[in-house]
């Protein structure tokens, strides 16, 4: 995760800063937003997410309404999941490609309609999405609407936060959700007005992420926090910093680190979310190839003892000579020890392979760990 201090004036702001900033949130640029990277103790918050529940501002993600007669067909094109077929309420996670393979963005693809999706994207990569799916949408009856900044997203990550959903939708069996689908239904809190609802999440927990209209933003997040207080559950705001240990824990990829435009979703271990067959989508071939030989280096999970944390850009080392990079690396709260996932060679990706990891001029040993690190009780 890249975040950088700046003054916030110059920056774009959510519909939840002020609610953040009064919330003790320390504001950073991330991709042009200022969002909160912590409240207090990124470890704290850590905890709470993995122990009872926490609340993020996620309004810095790009959303996407995409309608019209060929809609399906238009993503069906650029995405590497398969969308044809897709049934209203599910959601698939998927990624955009360049014609050589590499990932221009990972996405979130939900149907909303017959002829309604949507589409969340990363925050960096807000407009090359916008231009991948215009460029695959010519010659199609499509029409694009970007909701970004007229809505809000949180996401409510943690054990508790089905009881805290349970509260706030009296009416609505949230707990028959099934991960990776989504909904809308009118929220008494925000006077009837319509919330969408998925069962999505980026730390590893169970949890839901919430769309609203931006004047609404506010509200939903204080009837979250007082249905968490009348059943008994802190609910604690949590940032960029905890965000990034999670879903490091989880082994989930961050773009700019595990995702680039250089990077195929083979080399990624991504190839779950691709489909090939009888697919016609921008990146097809090149992935097709990749299959039998990802090419390059591939990415895997690293573990050390100690208390010195692999950072981004630090070399990973066999017998001496560089075999590859990380991408991410923190100490990780659950584990209490340091975790790292970086790309090195194919031939030395198998757990359980002993590298080194430059620490600033000092060879540190690290093993090759199956991803995720952390996996949540079912």
């Amino acid at each position: 995760m890249t975040a950088i201090a700046a003054p916030a004036a110059t920056l774009l702001k959510t519909p939840l800063y002020d609610r953040c900033q009064a919330a003790g949130g320390k504001m950073v640029d991330f991709a042009g937003w200022a969002m909160p990277l912590r409240f207090g103790s990124i470890i704290d918050e850590h905890h709470a997410v993995r122990r009872e529940a926490g609340l993020f501002d996620v309004s810095h993600m790009a959303r996407l309404r995409i309608t019209g007669p060929d809609a399906e067909a238009m993503l069906d094109r650029a995405c590497t999941r398969k969308i044809t077929g897709t049934p209203v309420g599910k959601v698939r996670y998927s990624l955009l490609c360049n014609k050589h393979g590499g990932v221009v963005d990972d996405v979130l693809v939900s149907r909303t309609g017959e002829e309604s999706f949507g589409v969340v994207a990363n925050a960096s990569n807000h407009a090359p999405v916008v231009k991948l799916l215009a460029d695959r949408a010519i010659g199609l009856d499509v029409a694009f609407d970007d909701l970004t900044e007229r809505t809000a997203m949180l996401a409510l990550q943690g054990p508790k936060a089905l009881d805290i959903v349970a509260r706030v939708l009296p009416g609505f069996d949230a707990a028959a959700m099934k991960y990776y689908t989504r909904d809308e239904i009118a929220l008494d809190a925000l006077d009837g007005e319509p919330i969408e609802i998925s069962r999505t999440g980026y730390t590893g927990e169970d949890g839901f992420e919430l769309v609203v209209a931006a004047e609404l933003a506010d509200k939903l997040w204080l009837a979250l926090m007082a249905a968490a207080e009348e059943i008994g559950v802190t609910l604690q705001p949590c940032g960029l910093g905890a965000r990034d240990t999670l879903r490091l824990e989880a082994g989930m990829p961050l773009y700019g680190h595990e995702l680039s435009e250089e990077i195929n979703p083979m080399q990624a271990g991504l190839g779950f979310a691709v489909n090939l067959k009888d697919r016609d989508f921008q990146g097809a071939k090149a992935i097709a190839d990749a299959q039998s030989d990802p090419g390059g280096k591939v990415r895997v999970g690293l573990v050390l003892d100690g208390k010195r944390t692999p950072r981004e850009g630090y070399p990973v080392l066999n017998d001496g000579q560089v075999v590859g990079r990380v991408t991410s690396g923190c100490y990780s709260p659950t584990l209490e020890r340091p975790i790292a996932m970086a790309y090195v060679s194919s031939d030395l990706a198998p757990v359980g392979t002993e590298l080194e990891v430059d620490l600033r001029g000092a060879p540190a040993p690290v093993t090759v760990a199956p991803l995720p690190f952390y996996k949540r009780d079912a």
